[in-house]
């Protein structure tokens, strides 16, 4: 990207106007503030309007609702594109029209990174909640870094902030291989399994080997951070020669958690650094699949320059991302848990999180999946998954990008059979409101309800806390709990 106007190494985008097409996504928007505190003008666009749009227009963006030609204003140079937005987008066609430089989100992330020294957080699982880690404690040890994370995180002020610090702290996305265009001087490897395999048809093997590639993409001066105990993830490096420090629970790994203590699914342990005792952390999330995520942030957060006490500290205070085991309350004796786990991986680490935390009260689950292809590649995961619950219920499944004949391949009947094969109660509900109405009618005291999944279905566990709350059972579900987002399809968070 070749600057234009004036330009001084302290605003890197004097003189740039960049527009942005799809501004009010979580991803989106960090990049808009960036620029904007580099010195450039920004503008963009959405479908609607939100409290993300709403603080890009306060910090100076011009905002517009809708996709319009006239919206790419006369003095932009370059226009950047999420990946949920189609190639025929009107303010796309005139960007092509006018000849201006057209960028990826993901292009025009590592675009920005290279001006930073750069940390990425990769992984089937765990990206979101690793990358905030490590952004909490680097801000936490006072290095003020920018960051871009696919969650909101209500302790950070939300899921991406244009620091004043050296480090650029962004969460790194495997699906259509847009990790590939990021510019990591540390990079980190959480695990390796199969997910988006419409956009991998080759399965776990090329999984492995974009993952490898990703790890290319350090220096031979940076680090490279990677689930000891994970094999795939030893597969996917293996022919990768960078720096590489690894983490694990016990073992003789670089890093690794010793002496877990569990109290009601929060663990304390002692990390260690090689064989020397690094520090002693007792978190605040539960969950042993976060004791991993807070070895991996130690070791890149010690990378970046935080002291060890530093960091122990953080990790303790840190209270995690929104939809990540998030407790939004308890009425009428029963508490509604929100969760964004959308994998069997990710479900089975969630329900025994939740389980230990709350046990021995009944366990509700409300799964919706996501996408009817990974719906049908993990269908057997999903069942032997889920039926860990005491009651499961199945909406339809979320559409995102599947074919008309991959629609018609599988439903959340088929899901909901396997489930009651495995002598699990599953049922079969189609709509929200049909669910909301059932749930408020059958939920007693002392239930847990833990909402779950990447798509909407956040929507229900707002309106039935209250609907518990007040005693009713209300028949719409067009109401949202505050402050809450959900993810455009091609996994960036889009403000509601």
């Amino acid at each position: 990207m070749t600057p234009q106007g004036p330009q001084s190494p302290e605003q890197p985008f004097a003189g740039r106007a960049i527009h942005f097409v799809g501004i009010g996504g979580c991803g989106m928007s960090g990049l808009a503030a960036f620029v904007l505190a580099e010195g450039g003008a920004v503008s963009g666009s959405d479908m609607k309007a939100s409290a993300v749009t709403d603080r890009l227009a306060r910090l100076g963006a011009a905002v517009h609702i809708g996709h319009d030609p006239g919206h790419v204003p006369p003095a932009a140079d370059t226009v950047v594109a999420s990946a949920a937005i189609k190639p025929d987008n009107p303010e796309l066609v005139e960007a092509r029209r006018r000849g201006l430089a057209v960028s990826k989100y993901a292009e025009f992330l590592g675009r920005l990174m290279a001006l930073r020294q750069g940390i990425a957080v990769s992984g089937t699982h765990g990206k979101s909640t690793t990358t905030a880690m490590v952004a909490w404690a680097l801000r936490q040890a006072g290095l003020d870094p920018s960051f871009v994370i696919g969650a909101e995180v209500p302790q950070l002020g939300g899921g991406s902030h244009a620091g004043r610090g050296p480090h650029f702290v962004v969460e790194a996305c495997e699906f259509d291989r847009s990790f590939h265009r990021l510019v990591p001087r540390a990079a980190c490897i959480l695990n390796v399994e199969e997910d988006h395999l419409d956009c991998y048809t080759g399965g776990i093997a090329e999984i492995r080997e974009s993952f490898g590639r990703f790890a290319e993409r350090v220096p031979s001066d940076g680090l490279l951070v990677v689930n000891g105990a994970d094999k795939s993830t030893q597969e996917a490096v293996a022919g990768v020669r960078r720096p590489t420090e690894t983490f694990g629970i016990g073992g003789d790994w670089d890093w690794r958690a010793e002496n877990l203590e569990a109290d009601r699914g929060r663990f304390a342990f002692d990390v260690y650094r090689r064989r020397d005792l690094y520090g002693h952390v007792r978190l605040a999330l539960a969950g042993q699949h976060n004791v991993l995520n807070a070895v991996a942030a130690a070791a890149l957060a010690s990378w970046a320059g935080a002291r060890a006490d530093q960091i122990a500290e953080a990790l303790g205070e840190f209270q995690g991302a929104r939809r990540r085991i998030e407790v939004l309350g308890e009425a009428a004796g029963v508490t509604v848990v929100d969760d964004y786990a959308h994998h069997p991986t990710e479900i089975a680490a969630t329900l025994k999180a939740v389980r230990a935390r709350f046990e021995p009260r009944r366990l509700w689950v409300v799964f919706q999946p996501h996408q009817h292809s990974r719906t049908r590649f993990l269908l057997k995961d999903f069942a032997l998954a889920l039926s860990r619950a005491d009651r499961i219920i199945v909406p339809d499944i979320y559409f995102v990008r599947d074919s008309e004949l991959e629609r018609q391949a599988v439903r959340s009947e088929d899901l909901v059979q396997l489930i009651q094969t495995q002598g699990a109660d599953a049922l079969y509900i189609q709509e929200f409101p049909s669910i909301r109405r059932y749930l408020v009618e059958s939920l007693a005291p002392g239930d847990v309800l833990l909402v779950m999944g990447a798509g909407d279905v956040w929507r229900l566990a707002g309106p039935i806390l209250a609907d518990l709350a007040s005693g009713s059972a209300a028949t719409h579900t067009d109401q949202a709990a505050p402050g809450h987002t959900t993810r455009t399809h091609d996994g960036h968070l889009q403000g509601t």
